[in-house]
């Protein structure tokens, strides 16, 4: 009975179903091409954060990286949803400064952070958090020096009447090969615009990323030596594109730089794989791109869906798969410790 709809995992307790969790799985080439999935691959889905590398495309050609001198390192964290550790603050407040805007103009909100252990530090120091504390505060940064090198007003840059976010909007549609008016949007938990567009979209941004990483630089397009820089700038700096014990750092430092991985707010996950990496049980040759929503947006489900998925496409070694064992096979404990149940995987590629 648990089969009849998209279900990719199976909670037990004990011998008891606890928790069924409906997922989809789009498996695409650069060229757009599925190559496998499962449920609906077509499913319009809201990328949240794993949108960002798009995000920071179009910050990159308004031309702020080259006017105030942001490095790839600021790129990366432009692309993150980061931990609020002490590096990425002083990271986004060093970005501000170059572009000569202050903390009061990020219109993103100070929040608790991700990391359990930075929050554990801020209460134990009484410390609240400002907006440059924000996990977007690098996306936000990135955008208000796009606006001042387009020349527009950094107020209301988060705004979508903004003439920035018209030019975020149709930077979006034309990385994802998409006619403008085929991507929703709204607005996302940092107060900037989120996209919401077919899952197989997202998953051929991340192809074009990849893709874009293995070209020879020499005869790359601008578009294409953009994507390259932003796939160099999050996998050679996976700490600031989210942090310590967090997935998406986990996972870019084990493959050390054959594949970049991003994940989305409510369990949204998206993956570029080079060509070099392609494995054999995928049909043709060039970058992958993979993409995955679990509906009810739980993110341990989540990393063990990505888990397995390189897992059966046998992407990479198994060496470098087990460095993420405790994503793929996370333990259900109690409070005393003891093991309660465990994740069953139930969906195939197709």
């Amino acid at each position: 009975m648990y089969r009849e709809a998209p279900v990719a995992a199976i909670v037990y307790r004990g011998n008891v179903v606890e928790n069924t969790h409906i997922a989809h799985i789009a498996v695409v080439d650069a060229q757009g091409r599925r190559l496998c999935g499962f449920g609906d691959p077509s499913r319009v889905t809201l990328a949240r954060s794993a949108a960002k590398p798009a995000q920071a495309l179009a910050v990159m050609e308004t031309g702020a990286l080259e006017r105030f001198g942001l490095d790839d390192a600021d790129l990366a964290l432009m692309c993150a949803s980061h931990n609020s550790e002490a590096r990425h603050i002083q990271r986004a407040l060093a970005m501000l400064a170059k572009s000569g805007a202050q903390e009061s103009d990020l219109r993103c909100g100070g929040h608790p952070p991700i990391s359990e252990a930075v929050h554990r530090t801020w209460i134990k120091t009484d410390f609240t958090p400002t907006p440059a504390c924000s996990n977007c505060s690098g996306k936000h940064a990135g955008m208000l020096a796009a606006a001042r090198a387009i020349g527009e007003p950094v107020q209301d840059y988060h705004l979508p009447q903004h003439p920035l976010q018209a030019h975020v909007k149709r930077t979006m549609a034309d990385v994802c090969a998409l006619p403008d008016d085929a991507i929703q949007w709204a607005i996302d938990g940092c107060n900037l615009p989120t996209p919401a567009f077919p899952l197989e979209r997202l998953a051929f941004l991340y192809a074009r990323l990849a893709d874009a990483a293995g070209l020879d630089d020499s005869a790359a397009s601008p578009r294409n030596a953009a994507l390259a820089r932003i796939y160099r700038a999050m996998t050679s700096h996976p700490a600031l594109v989210a942090g310590e014990g967090r997935f998406c750092t986990a996972l870019m430092r084990a493959f050390a730089g054959e594949l970049v991985g991003k994940a989305g707010a409510e369990a949204c996950y998206a993956i570029g794989l080079r060509a070099a990496g392609r494995p054999g049980t995928l049909p043709g040759q060039g970058a992958v791109g993979v993409a995955v929503k679990v509906e009810d947006g739980n993110k341990t489900i989540l990393y063990a869906i990505v888990c397995e998925i390189l897992k059966r496409l046998q992407i990479g070694t198994a060496e470098q798969r087990e460095m993420l064992a405790a994503f793929h096979r996370p333990k259900l404990l109690n409070t005393r410790q003891v093991e309660t149940g465990r994740i069953e995987l139930t969906f195939s590629l197709e």
